[in-house]
This record gives C-alpha cells, sequence and structure tokens, in this order.
C-alpha cells in the first residue's frame, strides 16, 4: 500500500504536470507573493487593533489615531489583495478542471477495447465527472486554505512566543494533539471518500442503465426492482456519509474541547502573571486574541487537510486512468500501402477472451478472400461470426495465428490508415445526437459535399424516408424519432460514403423489412457489378436468403470452419448450411 504522504506527493506532482504552463505558473507566482502579502497584513490586525483600544482606554489621542491609521491601511490592503488571490486561485482551478477532464478523457478514447469491456459506463462517466470536481478543490479551495491558514498560523505563534514563551508553549501543546487528531481524522477520511466514489459510480450506472432500458422496464413492469437495485447503493452511500458524519462530529467535539481549555489557560495562567506583574493586560489580550487565531488556523488547516485527504482518495483511480498507455494500435508507426487491393488471409487464427481464457471462441481459421470477392459468414449464435469481424477491425488481437491485409500482417499496418478504407455496419447501428447528414458523413476525412450524402443515402434507400422528416437531412437524431430499420440503413449510407475497399456487413439486415432487405440485396449487387470500384464484401447474416448470391458461403461451428462453398454447392453437400436452410424455410411456411 502506498503511504498516504506519498499519495499526497504524487498527487501534487501530477496536478503541477497538468498545469504546468505560462498562466498556471503566473497565477501561482502571484498567489504566493500576495498570500505572503496578506498574512503579513491580516497577522497585524490584532497587534494593532488591542493597541487602538488601550490607547483609547490611556486617553493618548496621538497614539490611537496613528494605530487607527494603521488598522484601516492593513484592513484594505488585506481585502484588496484577497480579492487578488481568489481571482488567481480560480483561474488555476478553471485551469486544472480543464486540463484534467481533457487529458482523462484523452486518456480513455486510446485504450483497447478489451479495457471497455471490464469498466462500466457510469464508472467512467463519475470519474470524468464529480471525481475530476473534487479533485479540483485541491487547487480551487484546499491548498488556497492550507496555505493561508499555515501562514497565519506560524505567524501567530511566533507573535505569541514573542509576548510569552511560557503561555505560548501551553498554545503549542495543545495545537500539537489538535494536529495529531487531525491527521487520524484526515485518514479516516480519505477512506471513506475511496468508499463514496465507487458506490457513487456503481448508482451513477444504475440508473444510465435503467434509462437506456427504459422501454423494456415499463414493458416488464420492473419499476420496482430498478428502485430497490439504485437503492442499494443509496444505502450504502448513506451508511458511509453517516460514519464520516460521526466522525466529523467527534471532531469538531474535540476542536471545542481544546479551544475553550487554551481561553482556560490563557486566562488563568495569564491572570496569575497580571497580578504577579510579569505582563499587563494588554500584552494578555493580545495574547488571547492570538492563541484564538493559531487555534482557528490549526482547525481550518485540519479541516482542509481531510478535504486534500478525500481528493486523495478520489483522485487514485482518476490518475491511474489518466497514467494508463494509450494502445499500441495509436503509438506504433505501422505502414501504409500505395493501393489497397482487399485481399484477406486469415492464417491459423485463435482467438479467446482475457475474461474467459479456458473458453476458445475461435480455433484455427484459414480463410483467404480475394479482391472483390463476396463472402458470406453464416453460423449459430456463438458460432465466432462476428469475431472474426472485430479480429479483421483489430479491436481485438488474435490469440495465435495473423491476419494478412494484401500479405502484409495486421499489425505492421497502420491501423487508422486501414479503418479509413473499412466501411462497416454493425448489427445494432448506433447513431450520434446530431443531425441525420453528421451521422451519415461521420468519420469522412475527405471532403463530402450535400449531393455525396445524398447518393449515400439513396444507395442505401434511406434518402426517401430521409426527405418526409421534419427537417429532412438537417433532422437531429433521436431514438424515438427513427425505427430500427431506419437507423441500420443510415448506417449503411455511412459505410457507403466512405468508399470503403473493404465493406463489413454484420447483419445488416437483421433491423429491416421485406422490401428494405431486398433493396439492401440491391446495394450489394451493385457493389459486385461496379467493375470500376470493386470492393471485397463480408457479410454475416442469420437470413440465409441475404447471402445466397455470395460468392463463397463461410459456415461456422464452435469456433471453426465447418464448412465452405457456394449456396447450391452446401445444399448439394446436405450439412449445416443445408439444415439451418431447411429451418428457416420451415419457420417461414
Amino acid at each position: 500500500m502506498i503511504s498516504d504522504n506519498l499519495l499526497v506527493i504524487i498527487l501534487f506532482v501530477e496536478i503541477i504536470t497538468l498545469v504546468s504552463g505560462e498562466i498556471f505558473s503566473f497565477c501561482f507566482l502571484i498567489n504566493c507573493l500576495v498570500h505572503v502579502l496578506v498574512q503579513l497584513s491580516e497577522i497585524s490586525i490584532p497587534h494593532y487593533l488591542t493597541a487602538t483600544i488601550f490607547s483609547a482606554q490611556s486617553h493618548e489621542i496621538a497614539v490611537f489615531h496613528r494605530n487607527v491609521r494603521h488598522l484601516i491601511m492593513i484592513c484594505v490592503t488585506a481585502g484588496i489583495c484577497s480579492g487578488l488571490r481568489g481571482c488567481c486561485f480560480g483561474i488555476a482551478n478553471m485551469i486544472l478542471v480543464k486540463r484534467m477532464r481533457e487529458t482523462l478523457y484523452s486518456s480513455l478514447l486510446l485504450q483497447e477495447i478489451s479495457f471497455f469491456d471490464g469498466e462500466t459506463v457510469g464508472d467512467l462517466t463519475s470519474r470524468l465527472g464529480s471525481d475530476c470536481q473534487q479533485v479540483s478543490r485541491v487547487i480551487g479551495n484546499d491548498l488556497n486554505l492550507i496555505m493561508r491558514n499555515v501562514l497565519q498560523g506560524t505567524g501567530a505563534l511566533i507573535y505569541l512566543l514573542i509576548l510569552s514563551w511560557p503561555l505560548g508553549v501551553c498554545t503549542l501543546v495543545i495545537c500539537s494533539s489538535l494536529a495529531a487528531i487531525m491527521t487520524v481524522y484526515g485518514m479516516y477520511q480519505k477512506k471513506t471518500a475511496k468508499l463514496i466514489q465507487e458506490y457513487a459510480a456503481s448508482a451513477n450506472e444504475v440508473a444510465q442503465e435503467t434509462f437506456s432500458l427504459m422501454r423494456t422496464v415499463r414493458v416488464y413492469g420492473t419499476e420496482k426492482q430498478e428502485l430497490k437495485r439504485y437503492n442499494h447503493w443509496l444505502d450504502k452511500l448513506a451508511e458511509v456519509s453517516l460514519r464520516q458524519s460521526a466522525a466529523y462530529g467527534v471532531w469538531n467535539l474535540t476542536f471545542n474541547t481544546l479551544y475553550h481549555a487554551t481561553q482556560i489557560i490563557a486566562v488563568l495562567v495569564g491572570g496569575m502573571y497580571i497580578l504577579a506583574g510579569h505582563i499587563t493586560a494588554e500584552k494578555l489580550t493580545k495574547f488571547i486574541l492570538y492563541s484564538e487565531w493559531l487555534i482557528y488556523s490549526t482547525w481550518w488547516v485540519g479541516d482542509n487537510v481531510s478535504s486534500l485527504m478525500q481528493s486523495v482518495g478520489a483522485s487514485e483511480k482518476v490518475f491511474q486512468l489518466m497514467d494508463l498507455l494509450p494502445s499500441d494500435q495509436f503509438i506504433s508507426e505501422g505502414m501504409a500501402l500505395q493501393k489497397l487491393q482487399g485481399h484477406i488471409e486469415f492464417v491459423n487464427v485463435s482467438f479467446q477472451y482475457l475474461s474467459r481464457e479456458m473458453v476458445p471462441v475461435l480455433q484455427h481459421i484459414n480463410l483467404s478472400v480475394h479482391p472483390g470477392e463476396v463472402v458470406a459468414i453464416v453460423g449459430l449464435s456463438g458460432s465466432g461470426k462476428s469475431t472474426m469481424v472485430n479480429l479483421l477491425l483489430r479491436l481485438y488481437e488474435p490469440t495465435n495465428g495473423q491476419i494478412l491485409i494484401d500479405g502484409v500482417p495486421l499489425n505492421e499496418l497502420d491501423t487508422m490508415w486501414l479503418r479509413g478504407r473499412i466501411g462497416y455496419v454493425g448489427q445494432e447501428p448506433k447513431l450520434f445526437r446530431m443531425d441525420i447528414s453528421s451521422n451519415i458523413k461521420y468519420g469522412c476525412t475527405r471532403n463530402i459535399k450535400q449531393e455525396d450524402v445524398e447518393w449515400a443515402a439513396k444507395l442505401a434507400y434511406a434518402h426517401d424516408f430521409i426527405t418526409l422528416l421534419p427537417n429532412g437531412y438537417n433532422t437531429l437524431v433521436d431514438d424515438d424519432l427513427l425505427s430500427g430499420g431506419q437507423k441500420q440503413r443510415i448506417a449503411i449510407a455511412r459505410a457507403i460514403l466512405r468508399d470503403p475497399t473493404i465493406l463489413i456487413l454484420d447483419e445488416a439486415t437483421s433491423a429491416l423489412d421485406a422490401e428494405s432487405e431486398h433493396n439492401v440485396k440491391g446495394v450489394l449487387r451493385s457493389v459486385r457489378s461496379d467493375l470500376s470500384s470493386r470492393r471485397t464484401v463480408i457479410v454475416i447474416a442469420h437470413r440465409l436468403s441475404t447471402i445466397q448470391a455470395a460468392d463463397r458461403i463461410v459456415v461456422m461451428d464452435g469456433g471453426q470452419i465447418a464448412e465452405m462453398g457456394s449456396h447450391n454447392e452446401l445444399l448439394h453437400k446436405n450439412g449445416l448450411y443445408a439444415r439451418l436452410t431447411r429451418r428457416q424455410t420451415d419457420a417461414v411456411v
């Protein structure tokens, strides 16, 4: 386990790295100078305040007026400097939050897909939101007040020792006790902060999942069940918060006890010193004011250190995520071919997920797809069809074997270059909350005109229904606005607009009606007949009627290739493909 002190040091190093720059350096330098000036001004206020009162009591008019002028000048200086200090800290805090969220978001975007398999959306968004805001308190609040009160407390202690070192030592002992209790309390706050962040992230995940599946919840009438799931995490949050409040109560009780003990000691011992003629009433008054100042400075340091420990607890996971190395796909310099032909080879490829290493998904796959060929992959659910596509898109890396593109291993190619030449339509296409035109253009790096967008939409048989929408191609995409089939046709248009060399359709007709499916078959026919830009097409489909015209059909079973051939050849073999075809025919009849 890393010690709390080391975690605080790491936190500050990370923050300095994040906010390093001219603006922050200027703000930090100004803050240091202003802090010193403010504390020198404020630490003098009790001295001149007491001197003013006793000079008035002694009828020393000239001394009284001089003290009043000094007091006014000090208060005005402290006020102006405090405002400047708050402004500079606010700017530094803004820079910190912005760069922290930007760095964390960038780090998350560049992770492997397998990373997101093990993380929940609610947890990651909680880190980006509340956790980053919690860490920002280090600059915006905690560090500001800690620096302020440390300087105040140090100045007050020095003044107390000058006034009366025996009384000063007594006050120092009480403050040391307060600091020890403060340290224990801060460590406890750090632990509870981590629990609160985890429970809050879990509650957010439940809420996000419920809202995204609200129709399913409503149809099955599971509102009370979802409320129970959410309340489970709220109860855990309440339990931790209750313990946190109890600890805070103990801390306040300790502070008030020691604070009043300081007053009693000052009055008793100071009164005896006055009676003995060792100090004056004016000095005792100054001592009491400065001792209260020292106690309150210690209390504020303790309170802000506990908040700092909360920030440390919240920051551990944030900085762990920020320090993750990007995927090799983004940092390795792969090669880009002069012209992509679209020849795909799977050479003895095997794969299993890291979370299920004992369950092979693909076993010894050998497959060659020639340029311009249309290859269909069929099989029962879980046979490994979509996994082959995921490996081809390099969302995952093969456990064994390799994939070649035009004779070059996939991991030696520039991944971003390759993906720019692949069109992909998934089984459940997801559209962004932007207008339809932008959704179709999404991911295209070349200059796209509106005519190109409409051309792709016509090829995907999406143009007609788009023009009937309230704002046509400028209509904002909403889950309630478009049907599943309409979303899928927009996704197909997006893939066509990229003018890809390799086109992958993973259950691209699953949400389409019979007429739309027939039209999409027309898209496949046009792709095959366009000799000027023939594409390599890989089609995954449960509807076997969709892929009967494919050049080859690959039948998967249990992560292996069971059969391969044309539609007629596989029917004559009377194997798995023929059995699947008969089942679908019987189901339709």
